[in-house]
């Protein structure tokens, strides 16, 4: 879709020219991959500040984990190699393919821009937050702040984001990697967006954690000293849910059957881990 109300195009190359284009005015907008924002009018839009041009690296794997840049190709996240000892590797891929789109579209959009853009079903939010994933927030000032995937996201397209903050990266801890994982998905039709989507993660260490997304404005994450038995999960889930965002609804699935899937699903998330 074209944006005839844009009126300038900037290309930056450097930090310094990202903060000088992009400094909260919100008449501006960043541009990664673009796949929402050119799906969509957007009237109020009179520039666009292109991110591609600063050459950030996709993604960069070392002994403290996975960093995924905010430009990083929603596709590359699949083919990010396995390390010895990464049990969760086979949830990148799960969480890749949970995103409704084609090849095509997948090739283009971007890590950042799925979690920024904050809609339930996201699956860059899911896969981030499920993995304790932090996130690398550059300010137009020059500071630099940390927050949890999970605090980012604050509801249907809502962020802590401040204005003039670019998402810069998403760092996935070498421990959360090396979690034994559980995924399941739901949704009205078998390539439907996500409704449901539930992520158990069992730490070396005994631990556990359940994320629920997709069925939530917002991810939901409880943590255990162990595996915990599918039903007490399953009211932990609902008593949290319900005592915070509430069940989403909109035309991919009503709330009571959000509520219901999901609690299958973390149930057997929970039997699967155990």
């Amino acid at each position: 879709m074209d944006l005839p109300g844009v009126e300038a195009f900037v290309a930056v190359h450097d930090r310094a020219a990202l903060a000088a284009a992009h400094d909260g005015d919100p008449a501006t907008a960043v541009l990664a991959g673009g796949t929402w924002l050119f799906s969509t009018p957007q009237p109020q839009l009179r520039r666009l500040v292109d991110l591609t041009t600063l050459g950030w690296e996709p993604f960069t794997v070392s002994a403290a984990g996975l960093r995924l840049a905010g430009t990083c190709p929603v596709s590359a996240v699949a083919d990010v190699p396995a390390r010895p000892g990464w049990a969760a590797h086979p949830l990148l891929r799960q969480c890749v393919r949970a995103l409704l789109a084609s090849f095509k579209v997948r090739s283009v959009a971007t890590v950042g821009g799925n979690v920024c853009l904050a809609l339930p079903a996201g699956s860059m939010t899911s896969l981030t937050a499920a993995l304790d994933a932090t996130a690398e927030l550059w300010s137009a000032d020059g500071s630099v702040r940390h927050l949890a995937v999970e605090d980012l996201v604050l509801g249907d397209r809502r962020t802590a984001l401040r204005p003039g903050e670019v998402l810069r990266a998403i760092t996935i801890p070498d421990a959360a990697l090396r979690a034994r994982t559980a995924f399941r998905r739901t949704s009205l039709s078998r390539l439907g967006r996500s409704a449901s989507l539930v992520v158990g993660r069992r730490d070396p260490g005994g631990g556990a954690v359940l994320t629920v997304t997709a069925a939530t404005e917002r991810p939901v994450v409880l943590r255990y000293p162990a595996v915990p038995a599918p039903a007490a999960a399953a009211a932990d889930v609902a008593q949290r849910v319900e005592a915070t965002c509430g069940w989403f609804d909109d035309v991919h699935g009503a709330p009571d059957w959000r509520r219901a899937t999901t609690l299958r699903s973390v149930a057997e998330v929970c039997g699967e881990l155990a």
